[in-house]
């Protein structure tokens, strides 16, 4: 996969910002009256990995003026080194426009986590490609990766339509295009039709896609095998007939990715990961893994997966670092992974965890 050299921007995402409440020590959310905030979105968590270990990122986003909810996000992003543009709008009042909520809880012993999405009026649903100057960002300083998920590819129609434009003039500038299908039912509902041909036409300018074998039917209308089995081997086997279609319909595509997970308790998940490039399958065993929140395991996925493209290490390192990456946003109160190294992801890949002196 070519790379663009001497760009100022390693990855790129577009994004709607907004923050997370969860409760302290793992209890429920209808018993808690303590709660900690973060400033989260799936994609600045993908981000997150590639800005913490040194590579120079940007979040295409919109904010509410004058918030102190956008000036928490914007003081987040900069701390944890991940570049901001986008406009603002004015609330308008108690009614307009606000940034989204994420309530969840991370569950403990068979008492699964809960997640409550709040985001009406929230500002990111009118993101538009125009916000934003693309001549500059892409032609002139020039982006190796644009990153794009489901979730606000499928958010508004205008946040559909900015994901389109930016990518298709993204492609025309020569960036690398990723993109995590991240089907979510209540995002389509009413929508089906239009989404399905505007996720197709994403996935036709895609150079890396993500996704399970229920995003790929769901979001793209691809057909999948009748039975794949039973357990995580029959999901394996599932998954491989089927992007075999997947390639035949998207051959602009040179890397697919997706996870692997059992959910053994809320506490520890079986933790794999399959991947293809062009020398064919690549399969990371499941394997027993300790989780303290697994909300954000799939995104540090993605987020390890697009460093290792961009350091060009070979397809069996790429996805190494992949599961490694989210396996330690699965291991942390955050729904993001930062690592302070490398050879930290390394070390949860071998599964070394002795103390470092």
């Amino acid at each position: 996969m070519k790379l663009l050299k001497n760009a100022k921007y390693d990855l790129v995402s577009v994004s709607s910002m907004g923050v997370r409440i969860t409760p302290f020590d793992r209890q429920p959310v209808h018993t808690s009256n303590l709660f900690k905030m973060q400033a989260t979105s799936a994609e600045t968590n993908v981000l997150n990995i590639s800005a913490s270990l040194g590579k120079s990122t940007l979040a295409l986003t919109k904010f509410v003026e004058g918030s102190p909810v956008a000036a928490f996000i914007k003081a987040e992003l900069r701390k944890r080194n991940i570049n901001y543009a986008g406009k603002e709008l004015p609330q308008e009042g108690p009614w307009g426009y606000r940034h989204q909520f994420n309530i969840a809880d991370s569950g403990f012993g068979l008492r699964g986590p809960a997640v409550c999405n709040d985001r009406a009026g929230e500002v990111g649903r009118e993101i538009r490609a125009e916000d934003f100057d693309l001549e500059q960002i892409f032609k002139k300083d020039k982006c190796r990766i644009l990153h794009l998920s489901g979730l606000i590819a499928a958010l508004s129609p205008e946040s559909t339509r900015a994901c389109l434009e930016i990518a298709e003039y993204a492609k025309t500038c020569g960036t690398v295009i990723s993109f995590d299908l991240n089907y979510r039912a209540s995002f389509w509902k009413g929508r089906e039709s239009r989404l399905r041909k505007d996720f197709q036409t994403i996935a036709s300018l895609a150079d890396i896609l993500v996704g399970n074998e229920e995003d790929f039917q769901l979001a793209l209308g691809i057909k999948g095998p009748e039975a794949g089995g039973k357990g995580l081997e029959g999901k394996t086997e599932s998954f491989k007939e089927m992007i075999e279609e997947v390639r035949k319909a998207y051959p602009g595509a040179g890397i697919f990715a997706t996870t692997l997970r059992e959910v053994l308790h809320a506490g520890e998940h079986l933790w794999g990961a399959l991947l293809w490039e062009e020398d064919g399958w690549i399969l990371e065993e499941p394997r027993p893994i300790q989780v303290y929140d697994r909300i954000g395991g799939g995104d540090g996925f993605v987020g390890g997966l697009l460093y290792g493209v961009l350091e060009g290490w070979r397809p069996e390192k790429q996805l190494q670092f992949a599961w490694a990456g989210g396996a330690l946003a699965a291991s942390v109160a955050e729904d993001y992974a930062t690592p302070v190294s490398e050879e930290q992801l390394f070390n949860i890949y071998k599964g070394n965890a002795r103390v470092k002196r």
